[in-house]
């Protein structure tokens, strides 16, 4: 005997009112986005907010689970459920379209970035620079200067008497000459009428081992004059902006949705609230963890805060428009599960492309402090990423 199956496409929404618990879910939700963004800038960049490093450390790679298990479980998911819906009809039925709109915003991504670097679009910013990631320093290993002195920088400086004819040398003066490839003439022991060019070499930041790799606290005295001394490469400094932009448009979309949805939900609204409120505070703690430890230029120091602040209120003013249109809002209808899962489709392929390459890849293939730490560091690393990860799919079961 056949089965036959029903399938029934309301285009209406499920609001049943309870209308005083859906304003609160306005602020709820709001303060822990809120929270989850804008703590861990705090925390990095107020001196008052004594931060251990490791707190910084977990925080920074469980988020990087958490903006990974998003695109996969919370947008990817999701954007395949509403544009493979059975109840759509016409073009948009003939393929899949969530996972080929991801893939296209990948391709774009890695465009977008590429052309970052190669153009130099956030400018030459490498002497000012704001903040660096308080999360390396329990990378570093402590070396204790052989004089017992706490500035790595004068126990590494050499000095040589002036009666022996040659001139005195800091490692602020040699980094320098390195840089700019070429040995100056008298800073040997034998002098020629011309200076003898020398292989250039760049300079990578706190690679651990260096005889003037230093460990301090974020907004600490040394700390623009450290900075200035490792200079950041150009590209990888409009690779990094680059890539924190196109995070923050990611769980923006992403944000929007949710709460729309959330307005106009109707017997799953108690459990998508309190997911939602777990949701958005882990998602922020992501974000957040990432602005944190971003080197900043000096004068854009308030950036940071600005792009917490925006991901923070974007959930509450959505939810907000949401309970106004509740009597007009359709978020059943085809259209809407159409706009739905393309942003979604979208949002996905930013956060899988920023996951993969700018979070797990860089990390901890091209970082050069994690790949010269010891191997319990790499681990405990990897055991919050895949905690984060984890805690956010699980939150996939209910929203």
């Amino acid at each position: 005997m056949p089965y036959t199956v029903t399938i029934d496409c309301d285009n209406g929404n499920g609001y049943d009112g309870r209308i005083g618990v859906r304003i609160s879910s306005i602020f709820v939700i709001g303060f822990g986005a809120m929270l989850g963004a804008l703590l861990p800038i705090a925390a990095a960049r107020t001196k008052r907010m004594r931060v251990p490093p490791l707190a910084f450390f977990i925080t920074k790679y469980f988020g990087s689970g958490v903006i990974i298990a998003t695109a996969f479980i919370h947008l990817l998911s999701p954007a395949n459920q509403a544009l493979n819906s059975p109840c759509n009809t016409g073009p948009i039925t003939n393929y899949d379209w969530a996972s080929g709109i991801a893939l296209m915003t990948i391709f774009l991504m890695f465009f977008i970035e590429l052309m970052a670097s190669r153009f130099d679009v956030f400018g030459e910013h490498a002497h000012d620079l704001e903040a660096t990631d308080p999360a390396k320093d329990i990378l570093k290993p402590a070396e204790k200067p052989r004089d017992g002195n706490v500035n790595g920088h004068k126990a590494f400086t050499e000095t040589h008497s002036p009666s022996n004819g040659t001139l005195e040398s800091s490692p602020d003066s040699i980094n320098t000459d390195r840089e700019l490839g070429i040995l100056s003439s008298n800073a040997g022991p034998s002098r020629s009428s011309s200076p003898v060019p020398a292989e250039p070499l760049r300079t990578h930041i706190s690679i651990p081992g260096r005889v003037n790799d230093l460990s301090y606290p974020p907004g600490g005295e040394d700390h623009l004059g450290h900075q200035r001394e490792h200079m950041i490469d150009d590209d990888h400094f409009a690779a990094q902006m680059t890539a924190i932009f196109i995070l923050e448009f990611g769980v923006i979309f992403h944000s929007v949705f949710i709460g729309l949805t959330l307005a106009v939900t109707g017997d799953e609204f108690n459990v998508l609230y309190i997911v939602l409120a777990f949701h958005q505070t882990f998602e922020g703690l992501g974000l957040g963890s990432r602005l944190a430890t971003a080197e900043w230029p000096k004068k854009k120091r308030w950036l940071p805060w600005a792009l917490g602040f925006v991901y923070g209120i974007t959930t509450p003013i959505a939810i907000a428009i949401g309970l106004g249109v509740r009597e007009t809002f359709a978020p059943n209808s085809q259209k809407t599960r159409i706009i739905n899962g393309v942003f979604d489709s979208i949002s996905a392929g930013i956060l899988i492309y920023t996951g993969l390459v700018e979070l797990m890849a860089h990390e901890f293939m091209f970082n050069p402090e994690m790949r010269k730490s010891s191997i319990k560091m790499m681990l405990f690393a990897f055991l919050c990423m895949c905690v984060g990860a984890g805690l956010m799919a699980l939150l996939g079961k209910w929203a």
